[in-house]
């Protein structure tokens, strides 16, 4: 966490947030923002379970319930054991993080149906797979909330990532569809970030020529860390923003202006 103001203890207090991809990266910072928030929180991984266990860790020490759950968010019987997991856990689901996802790609005339399968099951399939397996409880709460992490790669399009680019689209269609669709008990939004310090992208910014020129395409010159992104789902999780759904919220300091 860095030197940005901590959130007030009660802002998320008595929700349970399910975030997936939680072991490291965005979904670590947000499932750390939301236990901050006072929210008990539910850490979905795929593979990395010391790293899990070290998010489930940190959201502890901040005074709430947290548990590590492993699966494949895009198969849909994991992710109905994940949102049964919170269930028998916490009794509840309020909030819900979409945010598993890789970045794969190849020119199209290269790319193998293993590759496109992979990237749209792991990012598009799986928010359809998590939406379907927590809404029955979602509904049963006065207020509830789903945020996507998209991407500008999803508004833009993204060269030699065709199949990346279609499954972030995908996302901010999804948004807009089941944001009218699940009104009004449960508010779906979506956040659209740029080019973040991660380390699904790290290998990008080993050619230091390369990062300068990402840095130099940024009006606010700076890549986003984690918690630039986590700051914005949770603005989207709270009451805070109560009055908006099927919004794509662009996170990307200025690189990307849609509206």
């Amino acid at each position: 966490m860095d030197t940005l103001k901590a959130f007030p203890n009660d802002l998320f207090a008595g929700k349970t947030a399910i975030v997936t991809g939680a072991s490291r990266g965005v979904g670590r910072a947000t499932a750390v923002r939301l236990a901050e928030g006072g929210a008990n929180v539910v850490v979905n991984y795929l593979s990395n379970e010391a790293e899990a266990a070290e998010t489930v860790r940190i959201c502890r020490e901040k005074g709430v319930g947290a548990i590590a759950v492993q699966g494949d968010t895009s198969q849909f019987a994991d992710a109905a054991k994940l949102a049964q997991a919170a269930m028998d856990e916490f009794g509840r689901i309020d909030l819900l993080v979409l945010n598993a996802g890789i970045w794969e790609g190849a020119p199209i005339e290269e790319m193998t149906e293993e590759t496109w399968n992979r990237v749209i099951n792991t990012n598009l399939k799986s928010a359809w797979a998590m939406t379907k397996s927590c809404v029955p409880a979602m509904k049963k709460r006065d207020s509830a909330a789903i945020v996507m992490v998209s991407s500008t790669s999803g508004q833009r399009g993204e060269a030699n990532y065709s199949n990346y680019s279609a499954s972030k689209g995908g996302q901010i269609s999804f948004t807009k569809a089941l944001a009218t669709e699940l009104c009004p008990k449960i508010r779906v939004n979506c956040v659209a970030p740029g080019w973040i310090e991660t380390a699904m992208v790290r290998p990008a910014f080993d050619d230091e020529e390369y990062y300068r020129s990402v840095v130099n395409s940024i009006p606010l010159k700076r890549v986003a860390t984690t918690d630039d992104i986590a700051l914005a789902i949770c603005f989207l999780l709270s009451d805070w923003s109560r009055h908006i759904t099927g919004e794509i919220l662009n996170v990307n300091g200025g690189a990307v202006l849609c509206g």
